[in-house]
């Protein structure tokens, strides 16, 4: 039974989750000049409504690192769609206003409903917690018609 214990943790850990009771992960530091931002579309841009387009991400002064992986000065993507940015400290929610690029993945393709939608980028540790301080872009709003 405890080798089946240890076996699980082991999966576990390399799957990058925490062992059960393991304390939160502090958040990782990040450049004091790094910033992050939507290239694409860009702010005020009209979408067609009923195709998806394409949302890549730009990163300045840090790099790109899958999940997982705890190397200096590198994060991965979350693109925040109509909502606020999550608390400091926290683990940032996956669901369908927070989308994860825990592969290191630089842009994607989404497709939104008709109407006003805001877009944000936050990046992540190796363990999806912002960074401090927060990397995060500027906000944008587009419209679907």
């Amino acid at each position: 039974m405890r080798k089946l214990f240890a076996a699980a943790t082991f999966v576990a850990g390399l799957a990058g989750f925490a062992p059960l009771g393991a304390p939160p992960a502090a958040a990782a530091d990040a450049p004091a000049n790094a910033y992050c931002y939507i290239g694409w579309p860009r702010d005020g841009e009209v979408l067609a409504a009923g195709k998806p387009f394409r949302v890549w991400f730009g990163l300045r002064h840090m790099g790109v690192a899958p999940k997982g992986v705890a190397f200096g000065n590198t994060g991965h993507h979350h693109l925040l769609i109509d909502t606020e940015l999550p608390p400091a400290g926290q683990v940032i929610p996956s669901d369908r206003n927070h989308l994860h690029f825990g592969a290191g993945e630089t842009e994607t393709m989404i497709e939104l409903p008709p109407g006003k939608h805001t877009l944000q980028l936050l990046m992540g540790d190796e363990n999806h917690v912002p960074h401090k301080p927060p990397v995060h872009s500027r906000k944008i709003t587009i419209t679907v018609r």
